[in-house]
């Protein structure tokens, strides 16, 4: 038991193995024991919690990398992140082609409409940052709020504007 012991800590230190299989090994054939299960405990709960942060960050990162690039990338991190599928994106795709051509700055003069996602009145995307006027993942984020809210998903919002020529 104190080989097994000595020839895991051995691996660990000089990076042969992974923390976690030493701990899961050690755990498994229960012969953890004194500093070696303190240390095989410690590296797996790190392991565990690396992996959480992780997974957290992969959809913070995502959608960082798309502000730096299209307000349709935006949208596609963000609507990836609510769950729908890439047919969902491809309504809003259209939709917003048709409301604002995803400009930021889309103004209708003859309804207040404002913004990427058109909301009447604009300042309704307030709600969501202070910067609504100028910002794509602001006013996208409100849009997808509004559309999630009143009509479930993008695909019969779409549906609804080429009934009404509105949405």
């Amino acid at each position: 038991m104190a080989t097994t012991q000595a020839t895991a800590a051995a691996a660990l230190a000089v990076g042969q193995i992974p923390a976690l299989a030493v701990a899961t090994r050690l755990a498994e054939t229960g012969r953890a024991t004194g500093a070696t299960a303190s240390a095989a405990a410690k590296a797996k709960a790190s392991v565990s919690a690396a992996r959480g942060a992780q997974q957290a960050s992969r959809s913070t990162t995502r959608v960082a990398a798309a502000a730096a690039a299209s307000p349709r990338s935006v949208a596609r991190a963000l609507v990836a992140d609510k769950g729908w599928s890439s047919r969902q994106f491809a309504c809003l795709d259209r939709l917003w082609t048709k409301e604002s051509n995803w400009k930021v700055t889309a103004d209708n003069p003859t309804s207040s409409a404002y913004g990427i996602p058109q909301a009447l009145p604009g300042k309704r995307m307030a709600s969501h940052g202070k910067n609504w006027r100028t910002d794509a993942r602001t006013q996208i984020r409100w849009g997808l709020d509004y559309i999630e809210d009143r009509y479930g998903e993008p695909c019969a919002a779409w549906a609804h504007s080429r009934r009404v020529n509105w949405y």
